[in-house]
């Protein structure tokens, strides 16, 4: 059996993702499964039927994402409101869209933690420091189970 000529064949469009936290390694079906969540409780069945997401590479902190030609809005839109992946908790951001996997491949940038790691200490609490690229540092809080949020202003940081 021949190949379809190009003319007749189904143009598809490809989304280059970042995976947040950086660091998190979801299983590529995780990540299907979490996307088609999202498709199907913010479109509803038959647009994420039309659309025909999945997911084609994950690696490295990045994915992408194959939907049709005209259907990449709504699937980025849909990729906005993921908010776990295999009960893990993750958020998906769109770098770019392309129509070849290639492009997007190029575009994919390394994310490596920086080697300054320590310990500092706010108030009367220890924390681990990570610092990553982008001027991102995150603060995990010593020997507890729940996350704690912390907001720095300018003044804070010129103090330590």
């Amino acid at each position: 059996m021949k190949p379809r000529p190009p003319a007749m064949r189904e143009k598809r469009r490809y989304i280059l993702v970042r995976i947040l936290p950086y660091g998190l390694a979801p299983d590529q079906k995780d990540l299907y499964l979490a996307v088609i969540e999202a498709t199907t409780t913010l479109l509803g069945d038959l647009a994420a039927g039309l659309s025909q997401p999945a997911v084609v590479f994950c690696d490295g902190g990045y994915a992408i994402v194959r939907c049709r030609r005209g259907t990449e809005g709504d699937i980025a839109t849909a990729l906005a409101t993921v908010t776990a992946i295999a009960d893990e908790r993750a958020a998906l951001r769109t770098v770019a869209t392309s129509g070849t996997i290639r492009a997007l491949k190029r575009r994919i940038r390394p994310i490596r933690p920086l080697t300054e790691t320590g310990e500092v200490m706010i108030g009367k609490d220890y924390f681990s420091m990570h610092r990553y690229p982008r001027q991102k540092v995150d603060l995990i809080e010593k020997g507890t189970m729940h996350q704690k949020s912390l907001f720095f202003t300018e003044t804070d940081l010129e103090e330590r």
